[in-house]
C-alpha cells in the first residue's frame, strides 16, 4: 500500500489515537500528517497530491460533521472517513450521504481503515486526473476564434454542417473548414470523441452525457 506521492491527515484529540494511527500508516510506507484539532488543521497549508482525511466526530468545539459541510462550501474536495467512539446510525447516515467515504466505531480493526484509506485515496487520485484532463480541454476551447467555438457548440447540439451553415448564414463548406479546425485544436480525432469532449466542457447544459 506504500505511496509517497500520496498523505492521509488525520484530525483527532485522542493523543494516542493519533499517535496509533500515525506509526500505522508510517510503517506501510505512507506519509500522513496529524492534527489535534479542526483548527490546526485549517492552519495548514492544502497539498498537492492526493489525500484523504481520517476525521473523528466529536471534537472539542467544532464537529467533524462540521468541517465536512465547510470543506464542501469552500470547494475543497478531500474523501472523508470518519471515525468515532460515539456514534450512532442517524449521524452515520449523515456522514455517509454527504460523500463520506466510511464511517469506522472505535475501536476499529487496521484492515478495515487501511481499506477505507485505500479507496479515499484512489478517488482522489482519479478526480484528481480528471481534473487535471479538463483544465488541459478548457485550454484547448480556449485556443479556438470565436466562430470555431459557436460551431463546437452547434455540433455538440447535434446540428449538421448544413443546418449550422443555413443558421448562421455561411456557406457549408465554411462550416466544414471551421469544424475541421476546431477538431485538430481539441484533438479530436472524430465527431463523437468532439461531442464527449464537449459534454466534459458543459457547453451545452442539460445534454445527456455520452459513452
Amino acid at each position: 500500500m506504500s505511496d509517497p506521492n500520496s498523505t492521509v491527515l488525520v484530525i483527532d484529540d485522542d493523543p494516542d489515537l493519533r499517535a496509533s494511527v500515525g506509526r500505522l500508516l508510517r510503517s506501510l510506507g505512507i506519509n500522513v500528517q496529524l492534527f489535534a484539532s479542526i483548527s490546526d488543521f485549517l492552519k495548514s497549508d492544502p497539498l498537492d497530491c492526493p489525500t484523504c482525511l481520517v476525521l473523528d466526530i466529536r471534537l472539542p468545539g467544532q464537529s467533524g460533521l462540521d468541517l465536512q459541510c465547510e470543506l464542501t462550501a469552500a470547494n475543497r474536495e478531500i474523501p472523508i472517513i470518519f471515525i468515532t467512539g460515539h456514534g450512532d446510525i442517524p449521524m452515520s447516515v449523515q456522514a455517509m450521504k454527504r460523500g463520506a467515504i466510511e464511517f469506522l466505531t472505535k475501536p476499529f480493526r487496521d484492515q478495515d481503515l487501511l481499506d477505507a484509506i485505500q479507496l479515499g485515496l484512489s478517488r482522489d487520485r482519479a478526480r484528481r486526473e480528471s481534473d487535471k484532463d479538463l483544465a488541459v480541454l478548457k485550454e484547448r476551447f480556449g485556443s479556438l476564434s470565436p466562430r470555431e467555438r459557436e460551431i463546437v457548440i452547434q455540433v455538440a447540439r447535434g446540428r449538421l454542417s448544413k443546418q449550422i451553415a443555413h443558421e448562421i448564414g455561411i456557406a457549408e463548406a465554411t462550416v466544414k473548414v471551421h469544424r475541421s479546425r476546431a477538431m485538430q485544436k481539441m484533438q479530436a480525432g472524430s465527431l463523437p470523441e468532439l461531442g464527449r469532449m464537449a459534454d466534459k466542457l458543459k457547453l451545452v447544459p442539460g445534454t445527456p452525457q455520452r459513452s
